[in-house]
């Protein structure tokens, strides 16, 4: 059977892990530094993503949570140093907010192969204490590498998007290159792909 995730290299430091056999499509993010890796959401829980994450880096990883709903929380279990966002601490710890049978319908409403060593009857909704909590403007510090929480609710009270700094004239320059490279930069036309642009950086 074909592997339950996809790895995709972004650049150097940094992965997509994506779930794309199931309809929810899940991507979750590794970010590394020179000290410590940062992995954005563990994705459904039904393949072990740790074991992923081992073959991209041996940093020590701690977890952060953008939201927690079921299919950003469901490898929580594999990790030991998870954060999430101080309004959603109950729901991670004690209350989340729908039942696990729900959950199980949610995730078998839509026709998938499963890997073969999942059993729906031993799912479980990762309940649990974490390890740390954080809000509006803090900062990760991944070494050489930062990333600030920006809170952005509506999805859920405690839901937050990640700004990662880089350096954006390098990340400029190798996507210029890389465009030319692959002859779809029309030089002095001022015509050009915006959409492979923006994926190569």
């Amino acid at each position: 059977m074909k592997d339950w995730f996809t790895v995709e290299k972004i650049d150097e430091d940094t992965y997509a892990i994506s779930e794309y056999q199931h309809w929810e499509e899940t991507h979750c993010y590794l970010l590394c530094g020179t000290k410590r890796a940062l992995l954005i959401d563990t994705g459904l829980g039904v393949a072990n993503i740790k074991e992923v994450v081992d073959k991209l880096t041996m940093l020590p990883i701690f977890v952060v949570t953008t939201h927690v709903h079921w299919d950003h929380i469901g490898g929580h279990q594999y990790f030991e140093n998870i954060g999430v966002h101080i309004l959603e601490k109950d729901w991670i710890s004690e209350k989340f907010p729908i039942s696990l049978q729900q959950v199980k319908r949610n995730l078998t409403c839509r026709e998938c192969q499963f890997p073969e060593e999942f059993d729906l009857e031993k799912y479980q909704l990762f309940q649990g204490d974490v390890q740390s909590t954080f809000s509006d403007g803090e900062i990760f510090n991944l070494g050489e590498r930062t990333v600030q929480v920006v809170h952005t609710p509506g999805h859920s009270p405690g839901h937050h998007s990640f700004s990662i700094s880089t350096d954006l004239a390098d990340k400029i320059e190798s996507a210029c290159r890389k465009l030319d490279k692959e002859k779809k930069w029309k030089q002095g036309s001022g015509i050009f792909d915006f959409g492979d642009f923006k994926i190569h950086l």
